[in-house]
């Protein structure tokens, strides 16, 4: 698999009433083909965000949508473009950070969080500048961090649930 130059196809997931903002690196193949955060079957994002909150995993684009919505979380990454090897956080290079005046702008969030290191890394680096909300960095739900289990990182990830 060789490096690929690609444009974020996702638009934003939010609307005004959403506090909290997630972001992500940057959508994996399954998420880009999906065209919907977090598309690849064996990531924990969906199914952990649903056991936060005490409700079933949702399987459709639509019952996740409604899953973020109720509970007014905003969700997209901290890329805009970049050159990539497939799925791997690790081959990133030539960063276009995403502009998140749109979702700051038109809701409530207040506070911000990043699902791995890369897209803490490059929120700090490319977007904290800016916009001067300091983003917490939370493991990564991808099935990549082995070394974080369902409890682990549900332990971790309930520092969203703080108002």
């Amino acid at each position: 698999m060789q490096a690929e130059r690609i444009i974020h196809p996702i638009p934003p997931l939010y609307d005004a009433d959403s506090e909290i903002l997630i972001l992500g690196s940057f959508p994996s193949i399954r998420s880009r083909e999906a065209r919907f955060f977090y598309g690849h079957p064996q990531n924990r994002f969906w199914p952990l965000l649903a056991a936060l909150f005490g409700e079933e995993p949702p399987s459709t684009i639509e019952e996740k949508k409604a899953l973020a919505h109720s509970h007014h979380i905003a969700l997209w990454d901290s890329i805009r473009s970049c050159t990539i090897v497939g799925s791997s956080d690790s081959s990133v290079r030539d960063v276009v950070p995403n502009d998140l005046s749109e979702i700051l702008d038109n809701s409530r969030v207040e506070r911000i969080f990043c699902n791995g290191t890369l897209s803490h890394k490059m929120y700090m680096k490319y977007i904290y500048p800016s916009v001067g909300i300091k983003a917490v960095r939370l493991p990564s739900t991808s099935p990549a961090n082995a070394a974080f289990g369902m409890e682990r990182l549900k332990e971790e990830w309930r520092v969203i649930l703080q108002a």
